[in-house]
């Protein structure tokens, strides 16, 4: 069985929407693992819960000349032509909406036959409304971007109530030159859209964008590296695009932070600790220098010839000329989160401690909210509560704020018992 299709060839669509909507009300009731249910939506569902209600209404947050200028820069406005071209008769046809969002869920176009419209319109289905799960709950295009995968969401699988009389398919769309995370394509309908056609041709118009959108880098740029968010790094020289292993993205973006150098007794602390290891050291720097080229990669101290650009700088630099809200939108995750190597420990840390406490300073519910409904966010009691203090009387958040103390509190037991 896919688990990305709603539907399983035999289900009975009018069934399937009572036995899961039976599953939704139970949900809601306090039944936190909800039977017969495809694992995507429940634990969506369950990242919903901590969230809104099941009857919230999700906010407009990009309007008139705010919105008009924001997806004019998209770079998803660049492939409006081919989801117009590839999906836009779907829309045409009266019961299909076509709709675009950005990497944060905010919707950026939606289209189709007018009385269509007007209809997802009382659920704020709309340009500029924000249908990421944290304030939409589980949606097709909402549940995509949290899960990056393409997937459909049928009918009752809504965790909105005045979602649930449609389905969705959906497919995220990403930078193909880095892997970013852009937005996502969606097609609404109705209970028919639930095949396994419609999720094929949605995921073949987002693979047609990635496409289309790929731009070799230009030769005359200088090297860069891309490492945030990703557990190996990404390396673009030249009209080159490499993806490096993780202990030569670890070396690389060690070396880029230290441009005065590192001997090889600092990286093998950098890399192993107290677990001394030189001669290892030694090999991996001769393969990263193959890849680089020696004109790049020097040694006596090991040192980058050249200024290296890397998204760990520029989100250094945006913090420290006080871009808070520009490193926000910029921040995929953290430094190359599967590495324990303890000189990539440091820099993962000094950036999160950075960007975190720029968050507690500045006192802006707008720009806390947008952590906190990051995955990476999603279970900062402190900034929760530092939420909480700027926005008294939302249970959802004192909700929240009572779950991770809890948890948090059970861990510490747990640790000292």
């Amino acid at each position: 069985m896919n688990p990305w299709l709603a539907l399983t060839p035999g289900d009975d669509p009018a069934e399937r929407i009572r036995q899961v909507g039976r599953a939704h009300e139970r949900f809601l009731a306090g039944q936190r693992r909800p039977e017969l249910m495809r694992a995507v939506v429940a634990e969506s569902w369950a990242r919903s819960a901590a969230w809104v209600g099941a009857d919230s209404t999700p906010p407009v947050e990009l309007c008139d000349d705010e919105l008009q200028a924001y997806r004019a820069a998209h770079p998803l406005a660049r492939v409006m032509p081919i989801f117009r071209d590839l999906l836009g008769g779907l829309a045409e046809d009266g019961d299909h909406i076509l709709a675009v969002c950005d990497a944060h869920g905010r919707l950026l176009w939606v289209e189709g036959n007018a009385g269509t419209l007007r209809g997802v319109a009382s659920m704020n289905f709309v340009p500029g409304a924000r249908w990421d799960e944290a304030h939409a709950g589980t949606n097709a295009p909402g549940t995509a971007l949290a899960v990056d995968h393409a997937l459909q969401i049928f009918a009752t699988e809504h965790f909105n109530r005045s979602v649930q009389r449609w389905t969705c398919t959906a497919a995220p769309i990403h930078d193909p030159g880095t892997g970013r995370l852009l937005g996502a394509i969606d097609v609404t309908g109705g209970d028919h859209l639930a095949n396994p056609h419609s999720l094929a041709l949605v995921r073949a118009t987002a693979l047609a964008a990635e496409a289309y959108l790929y731009e070799p880098p230009r030769a005359t740029s200088g090297p860069a590296v891309t490492a945030l968010g990703r557990d190996e790094a990404v390396l673009v020289s030249g009209n080159s695009r490499t993806k490096l292993s993780r202990r030569h993205s670890e070396l690389l973006i060690l070396l880029a932070a230290h441009p005065e150098g590192r001997t090889g007794d600092q990286l093998t602390l950098d890399l192993y600790g107290d677990d001394l290891n030189p001669v290892t050291v030694r090999a991996e720097m001769s393969r990263l220098r193959r890849i680089l080229g020696p004109e790049l990669l020097r040694s006596r101290p090991y040192r980058l010839q050249k200024p290296m650009k890397t998204d760990l700088g520029e989100m250094s630099e945006a913090l420290a000329g006080g871009n808070l809200a520009e490193a926000l939108r910029n921040y995929p995750g953290p430094l190359l989160p599967g590495s324990d190597a303890p000189g990539i420990v440091r820099l993962r840390r000094l950036l999160d401690d950075r960007l975190r406490t720029a968050l507690l300073h500045s006192a802006d519910p707008h720009l806390l909210r947008e952590w906190l409904s990051t995955p990476h966010g999603a279970d900062d009691l402190a900034l929760w509560e530092a939420y909480a203090v700027l926005t008294p009387g939302d249970p959802l958040t004192s909700r929240r704020i009572t779950e991770l103390s809890r948890e948090y509190a059970c861990n510490v037991s747990a640790t000292y018992s």
